[in-house]
């Protein structure tokens, strides 16, 4: 069950701005530790997934259904999410920045099998020799 693009960009954007603050409370904690510092880059890169959510939805509710997130966007979100993780600790950055670009690939596979149109393949007419 699905909601619409306007509830979804407040879900998204709440839920975004509840990790970084979460991100930023556990600071000390998050940096202690090689581990806990892996898991904030990963964490981080979920900011990333949950503000490209917000942005497109944003743009579907102002734009209409049919517009598609350009990469200015995707961009822009990924450097707000790496500067987040870098706030952290420097080994966050590079982590989410992997993770976010893993979460990119799968996010538009997925995309792609849900909204694409099929490809229509058309056969050229062979021509006969005499």
């Amino acid at each position: 069950m699905s909601v619409n693009s306007q509830t979804s960009l407040v879900l998204s954007l709440l839920l975004a701005v509840g990790l970084f603050a979460g991100l930023q409370l556990l600071k000390p904690q998050l940096s202690a530790s090689p581990s806990l510092t892996v898991a904030a880059g990963a964490a981080s890169s979920l900011l990333f997934l949950l503000m490209l959510t917000a942005v497109g939805n944003l743009e579907a509710a102002l734009f209409g259904k049919g517009f598609q997130t350009k990469l200015l966007e995707v961009l822009l979100c990924l450097a707000i999410a790496c500067t987040a993780a870098g706030m952290i600790h420097r080994v966050c950055t590079t982590v989410c920045l992997i993770s976010s670009l893993a979460i990119l690939y799968y996010m538009n596979r997925l995309s792609q099998a849900a909204y694409a149109a099929p490809a229509v393949v058309q056969v050229a007419p062979s021509k006969k020799r005499r």
